[in-house]
């Protein structure tokens, strides 16, 4: 498949033998679907197959629509048509046994040959809701992704203008973030450094309780602190100071939409969170909502194409491949680079949700987090995502709620 064309070949396969039927190349659109289509009804017709099977590599928003035009068209489902898509590493793999040329008219027959083994997935194409989260849950993850860039940007400018202020707001334990309401007002307004510096304590936390409307239990404080920043900071020129102010109001400005489209994202996966029966499953977990059950559900599909949870720990990337030749064994094996990033995601943002949740993935988390000196967080933080995917794996297959249960803290 590619953006313009459908590479087909029709291969029939009886008593261990194969024979090309037929290979064309129509152009990706529904109009060529349906040729192909129905070049599959006229075969059946003459040779009365017993199974048809039509395959095709996942390659993104170019096998959406095909996989879902041969798993839903009528006259095939009449014929009990099986619709396969299947992780194209794995037709990679199968190709480089037979041969290293390629093309896109080879590239259909060796699927087309790996699909006569047998040993394809059982991966289906999702249903039109399954497919309308995925968009939604990727798109979120993609501006999450550049939430956090243009965040880091603004902190970057930030430490341009008073370069001690979030350091300096860490050592005194002030939990008030630099991205509230009240510092952006106090960082983006009208006021510069030279006015916050010469401001009397008791006045800068007047005006913080203003900002924050009377929420400060001890504002006096957080005064003192910025107060200190700005006194202990570098002094920028006058030119470069507007620079820096421009460029942290347009950040902001920036970070502010981000979160909106976010919120509206959010909601529009929630509506149809109502409409999907297995999310009533993932949402029963204490810690889990809307957008985590969605964004694991949209990429996991169909539960049962993975006939055990090591799988849908393999398919999210949460593994560690072994190291191991005669008698030597690798000591450290770093998680798997390959996996699916989208789930991946979505099931270490869900573990970090649900450990405050449930003392049994606190207590595992805790007790990874001390078992090393270095990337604590990040180390213990995956290890229990990969054990909750034993519990999303048996909640799913089961069609089960989440039932709280106590017991030993798992290795």
């Amino acid at each position: 498949m590619s953006k313009a064309t459908l590479d087909a070949c029709f291969l029939s396969h009886e008593d261990d033998t194969h024979t090309i039927l037929w290979q064309t190349t129509v152009a990706n659109s529904d109009a060529g679907a349906r040729t192909l289509k129905n070049k599959i009804i006229e075969f059946h017709e003459k040779l009365e197959y017993d199974k048809i099977v039509v395959g095709m590599e996942a390659t993104g928003q170019y096998s959406m629509h095909p996989s879902l035009f041969f798993s839903n068209d009528p006259d095939l489902q009449l014929l009990n048509v099986q619709t396969i898509v299947e992780n194209p590493r794995v037709i990679h793999r199968f190709s480089k046994v037979w041969t290293d040329e390629k093309n896109d008219k080879l590239d259909a027959q060796l699927i087309a040959e790996f699909l006569s083994t047998g040993k394809h997935s059982a991966a289906q194409p999702r249903e039109e809701k399954f497919v309308a989260l995925l968009r939604l849950t990727r798109t979120r993850y993609q501006l999450i992704r550049q939430l956090s860039e243009a965040q880091q940007h603004y902190v970057e400018n930030l430490y341009y203008k008073c370069n001690t202020l979030t350091s300096d707001l860490q050592d005194e334990n002030i939990s008030t973030s630099i991205f509230s309401s009240t510092m952006i007002q106090l960082m983006t307004g009208n006021m510069t450094m030279a006015d916050i510096r010469t401001m009397k304590t008791a006045d800068l936390a007047e005006l913080l309780q203003t900002f924050g409307r009377q929420r400060f239990k001890d504002p006096e404080k957080l005064a003192q602190v910025i107060k200190k920043s700005v006194s202990d900071s570098y002094r920028l020129g006058k030119v470069a100071q507007e620079s820096i102010d421009i460029n942290l109001g347009i950040q902001m400005r920036v970070i502010r939409s981000f979160e909106q489209e976010i919120k509206t994202i959010d909601k529009a996966i929630a509506d149809i969170m109502e409409t999907v029966d297995e999310a009533k499953s993932l949402l029963s977990i204490p810690g889990i909502g809307p957008v985590y059950a969605a964004g694991i559900i949209a990429e996991v599909g169909q539960i049962d194409r993975f006939d055990h949870e090591s799988k849908l720990a393999k398919y999210a990337g949460l593994y560690w491949p072994k190291h191991q030749s005669g008698k030597f064994q690798k000591e450290q094996t770093p998680m798997s680079k390959s996996g699916n990033r989208y789930l991946r995601y979505y099931l270490v943002q869900a573990a970090n949700s649900i450990r405050r949740y449930i003392p049994e993935y606190k207590d595992y988390y805790d007790k990874k987090y001390n078992e090393v000196p270095k990337a604590q967080h990040k180390r213990a933080l995956v290890l229990t995502a990969r054990k909750f995917v034993r519990l999303v794996f048996a909640l799913l297959s089961n069609h089960q709620l989440y039932i709280a249960r106590s017991g030993a803290v798992e290795s």
